[in-house]
């Protein structure tokens, strides 16, 4: 019987898609990030909006700067909380576990930074959105739905960023090497915030289960990762796990950046003033109560010329000040993360800290991603993300006998690493059209819709 996920079992140096462990000059976790960042999937994310519009004259954050920031914070965290496990008396007498807690903790979670955004397709949630309903559509359609398998149909009504990124990292397309990137397991742990699948999704069950971490095209591989490290089962029917231990600092670094540098963009773009920027985050810096906040307004009036860099110098001190925090609960609360009876993120479990956080979510929601800009973009891209769902799926799923010549010239624009074998399923074929979609820049995929659509014409 595997012995079930503890602290110097829950990291490995295996791969996915590799029989053996090698090893070089670089961990094995370092190359996990060096394969990430230099990968096309990487790459794209510079043009990929993150909240706001990508504009001309001011710098705001795309889905690539805002991952090299998570991965700067997660480092933070994987090197604090790293230091303190190697000190723990069932981890100081194995020299390999400390080892690894003290060097190679904060390159395993650089790496899951890393990728946490990978799957995220063109313009967001709104991207997500407008896969999804293409199939939800067609609900009542039972010719349609009846082609599908309930978890497979699942899977197209609720499409998820999450469980894309791990397809996107471990499947072999057409041309590619076994494994994908062939990531160490470690890493992709460290990615699988919902450890479920789509028919486990439940949200009265916990925060794992709120969405779900793999496709059922993808099972075998969650099957492997979740074999790897004896993760703690918590439904077998839907299947369900809890998390593995270091997704709660994947997770803290995500939500920490997400809730400081939006304030920093809103500000940059005249959506926030200065003064409710400052005034908010050094009230959250105040309720952290470890800052010297004579000091800090000493700073501030010597940076008074320069109101950028004095929300740049603020956002820094409360980012500091949740990467402390963080870190103290992580350790605080470390047998139940183990355990699988943790039932909320870092972020959330910082008490005193609720009220200033909760201010400044309430204004992210009020006045910044309910800004006219960041509704346009996202009515914008569902708009393009339903149009070339509608005219691929409709080309790869109609019958021969009813399929027209403009149907395979759809076809024909599905470059060659996604295509699907003439035995593929209905699903894997819909399958190969959400890999080649969600993988578009939102210039790219706006390109191509008015292409589709007949708007503009491209240039020869």
């Amino acid at each position: 019987m595997q012995e079930k996920i503890n602290w110097n079992n829950c990291y490995s140096p295996m791969r996915f898609g590799e029989d053996i462990a090698r090893f070089d000059e670089r961990s094995v976790y370092e190359r996990d990030y060096d394969r990430i960042i230099f990968s096309s999937a990487f790459r794209r994310l510079q043009n990929k909006t993150q909240v706001f519009p990508l504009p001309e004259r001011v710098f705001v954050h795309n889905r690539l700067t805002h991952s090299l920031e998570v991965v700067s914070v997660g480092r933070s965290l994987g090197m604090m909380v790293g230091e303190r496990l190697a000190e723990l008396p069932e981890i100081k007498d194995n020299p390999r576990s400390v080892q690894f807690y003290q060097d190679q903790l904060k390159a395993v979670i650089s790496a899951a930074c890393l990728a946490h955004d990978l799957g995220n397709p063109a313009f967001g949630h709104s991207g997500e959105e407008a896969i999804s309903k293409y199939f939800l559509d067609r609900q009542n359609d039972q010719g349609f739905r009846s082609a599908f398998s309930p978890g497979e149909w699942e899977d197209l009504t609720h499409f998820e960023g999450n469980a894309n990124a791990l397809r996107i990292l471990t499947k072999q397309f057409n041309g590619r090497l076994k494994g994908g990137y062939q990531i160490t397991y470690t890493t992709l742990a460290s990615i699988l915030k919902y450890p479920c699948e789509s028919l486990a999704r439940d949200k009265s069950k916990g925060k794992h289960r709120s969405k779900f971490g793999y496709f059922q095209s993808d099972a075998e591989v969650f099957d492997k990762v979740i074999k790897e490290f004896g993760m703690l089962e918590d439904s077998q029917s839907p299947r369900a796990y809890f998390r593995h231990p270091f997704v709660y600092l994947v997770e803290a670094a995500d939500d920490i950046c997400y809730s400081i540098i939006d304030y920093e963009d809103a500000h940059r773009l005249g959506i926030l003033s200065f003064a409710e920027v400052r005034d908010d985050l050094m009230a959250l810096i105040e309720a952290d109560g470890k800052s010297d906040m004579s000091r800090l307004r000493q700073n501030l009036e010597t940076l008074r010329e320069d109101k950028n860099e004095s929300v740049a110098y603020l956002r820094a001190k409360a980012i500091t000040a949740l990467v402390n925090r963080c870190a103290d609960s992580f350790i605080e609360n470390r047998e139940a993360i183990v355990a699988g009876q943790f039932k909320t993120s870092l972020l959330d479990s910082l008490d005193d800290l609720k009220q200033a956080l909760s201010i400044i979510e309430k204004k992210s929601i009020g006045k910044i991603y309910n800004h006219e800009s960041v509704v346009k973009i996202e009515l914008a891209g569902f708009k393009i993300m339903s149009g070339l769902i509608e005219d691929l799926v409709e080309a790869v799923l109609i019958s021969e006998d009813q399929a027209q010549k403009r149907h395979s010239k759809i076809l024909s624009l599905i470059p060659s690493q996604y295509k699907y074998a003439s035995s593929a399923s209905p699903y894997e074929k819909v399958m190969t059209v959400l890999d080649y979609v969600s993988g578009m820049t939102d210039n790219y995929a706006l390109e191509l819709y008015r292409n589709l659509r007949g708007i503009s014409v491209p240039a020869v």
